[in-house]
């Protein structure tokens, strides 16, 4: 065998391990705890949380999910002493420090569910990330639907 086939072939088993390993490696993100709050039957929006780490520092500039129509990065802020949500064009992900997309802060929203969410159920998020070199990539992300009344991911919540 020529050394070109097995310098291709070698190339072609580390895109293999590449692609099977995630995109979310390419995309310098490390995803942990990803979850969906549940619904009722009538209602038409949740929100998406997990925690999202970068070495190098990159941008949520986008998401989109199967499960819902319009799906946004949303942020909770204090106003005059009232609590407003409003849709964010772009999370910072800042190098080596976590972002915890959480209720009653940022979070994704998925707006005009095509079915009601109950707990156990798998919804597809495929996140937008721009890397400092300006070129973005799809993270896909599956987040476990939890109870309605969830209000933190396990590993975050807190027993007294």
């Amino acid at each position: 065998m020529s050394i070109s086939y097995k310098i291709a072939g070698l190339a072609l088993a580390g895109l293999f391990n590449a692609l099977a390993a995630g995109s979310a490696l390419a995309a310098d993100l490390e995803i942990t705890n990803p979850w969906v709050r549940g619904t009722v039957a009538s209602q038409k929006a949740t929100g998406a949380f997990m925690q999202l780490t970068s070495k190098g520092g990159v941008s949520l500039v986008g998401v989109a999910s199967p499960a819902a129509s319009i799906v946004e990065i949303h942020e909770m802020v204090m106003d005059k002493d009232v609590m407003k949500m409003r849709p964010v064009p772009r999370l910072e992900v800042q190098p080596g420090k976590p972002l915890e997309l959480r209720p009653g802060s940022y979070h994704v929203m998925l707006i005009d569910l095509k079915k009601p969410l109950a707990k156990g159920e798998i919804v597809p998020i495929t996140l937008q990330v721009e890397g400092r070199d300006k070129k973005i990539e799809t993270v896909d992300v599956n987040a476990e639907v939890r109870e309605l009344t969830a209000s933190a991911a396990p590993a975050m919540q807190h027993k007294h």
